[in-house]
Parts: structure tokens; C-alpha cells; sequence
């Protein structure tokens, strides 16, 4: 008798991130950042000071309170990882519109 063996390789992607836009995330970045991230089928996650919150919610990533300067980490994990990682990094260094 034959067997078969699955083995599941759980790949995930990490970044770093320094929030560079004065404000911080408030409520129009945290918007932004959440509607952004609702747009993929991947789970996203962002870490803080211990804290692990859903980047899909804008008010979960407005109770991180991540200031200017603020290391956050992001968590990517699915079939879209790495255009959602892309895109997210993408609306950081773009300071999502605000500054020039």
C-alpha cells in the first residue's frame, strides 16, 4: 500500500517599518492602510510593543497609537503576499498622500 505524506510549508512575509509620516497612523492613514489591506484574500497582521492586531480594522490599528518614527512590524501570510506586501510598503513610503 502506498502512502502519501503531505507536508504544508507555512511561509509567511515579515517587514519592518518606520512610520516616516509626521502624524503617525491617525484616522486617515489608518483607513487608508485598512482598506488597502481588506482588497487581498491574505491574512495581514501588524505588530507593535508585543501587540498583534488585524491590519483589516481600522480601529484595531488606530489602538496601536504608532506615532512618527514608530517601528511596526507587517505580517503577510497567503496567496497574494507578495503584491499586498508590495502595495503596503508602497502606501508607507508614500506617506499615504499626506506629506510631500
Amino acid at each position: 500500500m502506498d502512502e502519501i505524506i503531505l507536508l504544508i510549508s507555512i511561509i509567511m512575509i515579515k517587514t519592518q517599518i518606520t512610520i516616516s509620516n509626521t502624524l503617525g497612523l491617525h484616522a486617515r492613514p489608518s483607513m487608508k492602510l485598512a482598506e488597502l489591506c481588506s482588497k487581498f484574500n491574505a491574512e495581514i497582521y501588524i505588530k507593535k510593543d508585543g501587540k498583534k492586531i488585524n491590519a483589516k480594522n481600522m480601529m484595531d490599528i488606530l489602538m496601536l497609537a504608532s506615532g512618527y518614527r514608530s517601528q511596526i512590524e507587517i505580517l503577510v501570510d497567503g496567496d497574494d503576499e507578495k503584491i499586498a506586501v508590495k502595495e503596503i510598503k508602497s502606501l508607507f513610503s508614500d506617506r499615504f498622500g499626506e506629506e510631500s
